[in-house]
């Protein structure tokens, strides 16, 4: 008797640990989907891209392991549960590494869109300088349409980092300085070989 009372204790416990871990982690899939989607509003798709997709791509791991679980008799959610404590713990390093990737980005924006109006000036100067004979008044009206398309870009590029898109703002502006500082070179040289002439 006392085996039988004893047998259906351990019968009701083991019942009872067994749907204990038979769970759904919902919390915790809730709280990591939240710092998910605080990563994706601090644009981590764009400022950290590869680590913001490794987050997700862990996710739909975590979530196709949950729905396996949930179609078993005897569910464990054990490892789902500890992958969703690190995915949560990834997503909050993520949406901070994105906060300061924007900051680092936008100040870099900004030093390259003060440095190109500098360049911009100068060429405006160097112009004024550089040799006019046959050759030259074309490549300077070649050199002149060129700086055009590049003042376009610089203000396209500062409406987009009015905006707060930095990250495009900075590719704009970049390939703009490198133009623009090509034209510079270009210029210094034919002045240089003008003055060598002489």
């Amino acid at each position: 008797m006392k085996n039988k009372i004893f047998m259906g204790i351990a019968a009701i416990a083991m019942v009872a640990v067994l749907s204990s871990c038979g769970k759904k982690p919902q919390a915790e899939i809730d709280a990591t989907n939240v710092a998910i989607e605080a990563a994706k509003t601090a644009e981590a798709a764009v400022y950290v891209p590869a680590e913001f997709a490794a987050v997700q791509d862990s996710m739909t791991a975590i979530m196709a392991d949950v729905a396996a679980q949930e179609s078993k008799l005897f569910k464990k959610f054990g490892p789902a549960k500890a992958k969703l404590a690190t995915t949560l713990t990834l997503a909050n390093t993520v949406a901070a590494n994105a906060a300061t990737k924007k900051e680092e980005v936008k100040k870099e924006t900004e030093a390259t869109l003060a440095s190109i109006k500098v360049i911009l000036e100068e060429n405006k100067t160097l112009m004024t300088k550089a040799p006019r004979g046959k050759e030259g008044a074309a490549v300077l009206e070649q050199i002149k349409t060129e700086s055009a398309t590049i003042e376009a870009a610089v203000a396209e590029a500062q409406g987009l980092f009015d905006k707060g898109t930095y990250m495009d703002a900075l590719n704009k502006v970049k390939a703009a300085n490198e133009r623009a500082t090509g034209i510079n070179t270009e210029l210094k040289d034919a002045i240089a070989k003008k003055a060598g002439k002489k």
